[in-house]
């Protein structure tokens, strides 16, 4: 079965059938979202807390690299956030990112099982 995993990926990309456009389709939408999410959590995370007591937020690169560390790893070496309004994106960033993982995991799982069934 892995064997035709390229050749699968390679078929969505081109939706060559309408099993193929629709995962395609999905992974557009979850993409869009996610840099939609990115980029609103970055102006947020920088807005709350470059002002925070001991905060280690101080310019917009690390606002990016701390909500595109929490939406890819749910963790961060940086000592934030230290507001209660960063602490409330931080936490949006987290649910959101085991929400995608999850939906990705299942659409995959789908779209492989079904192929295998003939669906």
């Amino acid at each position: 079965m892995l064997h035709n995993v390229p050749r699968e990926l390679l078929k969505v990309a081109r939706a060559e059938t309408a099993r193929h456009r629709r995962l395609r389709d999905r992974l557009a939408t979850a993409i869009s979202a996610t840099l939609i999410v990115y980029a609103i959590g970055v102006v947020l995370v920088y807005f709350l807390e470059r002002h925070g007591p001991k905060t280690e937020v101080k310019t917009v690169g690390d606002a990016a690299f701390f909500t595109a560390v929490q939406l890819l790893t749910i963790s961060s070496q940086l000592k934030n956030p230290v507001t209660t309004g960063g602490r409330i994106v931080d936490v949006v960033l987290e649910i959101y990112a085991l929400v995608v993982v999850t939906t990705l995991a299942g659409m995959f799982a789908s779209f492989f099982h079904r192929g295998e069934a003939g669906a």
